[in-house]
């Protein structure tokens, strides 16, 4: 395996934690799965819609979000809107979040100040 191809694959282990924070930050208005494909690549943050419809699935399942159809549209659309669950959880996801990224930053800067020690 060269570098560029372990480096690949350890990026999307990391960003594999960090879809679901940044799909439930999406979620305190309604939004259907594609449109949140699209809010979140805008963002920077590209996501699959294979792996998106899955996903949105599970957290419905965990009760963390809610969903209703809109049929009016010639095309109907189920909506995701988080639930009360979801945006304790959401919440509290964001206090690790910070903890986190204080913890990784320090442990970074405590070598070198580039990363290699």
């Amino acid at each position: 395996m060269d570098i560029k191809e372990t480096i690949n694959g350890l990026t999307q282990e990391m960003r594999r934690g960090t879809i679901i924070i940044g799909v439930l930050s999406q979620l305190s208005e309604p939004q259907y799965g594609y449109s949140l494909v699209s809010i979140l690549e805008e963002k920077g943050i590209n996501i699959d819609p294979g792996t998106m419809y899955p996903l949105l699935r599970r957290l419905e399942k965990q009760e963390l979000l809610e969903s209703k159809w809109d049929t009016n549209e010639t095309r109907p659309r189920k909506y995701y809107l988080l639930s009360p669950t979801g945006k304790e959880v959401y919440r509290q996801l964001c206090q690790e979040w910070q903890m986190m990224t204080v913890s990784i930053e320090s442990l970074i800067r405590g070598g070198t100040g580039d990363g290699v020690s």
